[in-house]
């Protein structure tokens, strides 16, 4: 069993990904207000074609569509710890592509600015986790 220093540290990880993958979707959606950094979906969009310059327009508009369904999903799995592992690999390499393309497209500021390299490092370690503690994973886990 994990000792509880790592359950409530692995919880707080699991949440602090997930809260902050979802306040990014919320964001292009306009649901900050004046504290966003897109506020708008086509503003998302534009953005999006920023950091897949290398696409054609209609892949681009695919890729924030895609990306935001993933925003989505994988922070809920985290929430609730469902298939948790997954989830954080998950994490992980979205939060690297949007590292890597963000270094390509805007210099490698941006990333830094936004933590995406330490976010996407997160993920990585907390899918290199055995047991998920506070989980369904856990709830549903064969004894």
């Amino acid at each position: 069993m994990t000792n509880q220093k790592v359950q409530f540290s692995q919880l707080f990880l699991r949440v602090a990904i997930a809260i902050t993958m979802l306040s990014a979707v919320a964001d292009r959606f306009g649901f900050w207000g004046r504290n966003s950094a897109w506020g708008n979906w086509a503003n998302f969009e534009e953005y999006t074609r920023k950091l897949t310059f290398f696409l054609p327009e209609s892949l681009s508009q695919f890729s924030a569509y895609t990306a935001t369904f993933f925003e989505i999903a994988i922070p809920l799995l985290l929430l609730v710890g469902y298939k948790t592992k997954i989830a954080a690999y998950g994490a992980g390499f979205l939060l690297l592509i949007f590292a890597l393309s963000m270094s390509i497209a805007l210099g490698v500021k941006a990333p830094l600015d936004y933590s995406v390299w330490v976010g996407s490092a997160a993920a990585f370690l907390l899918a290199s986790q055995q047991e998920f503690s506070f989980s369904l994973d856990q709830l549903t886990k064969k004894i």
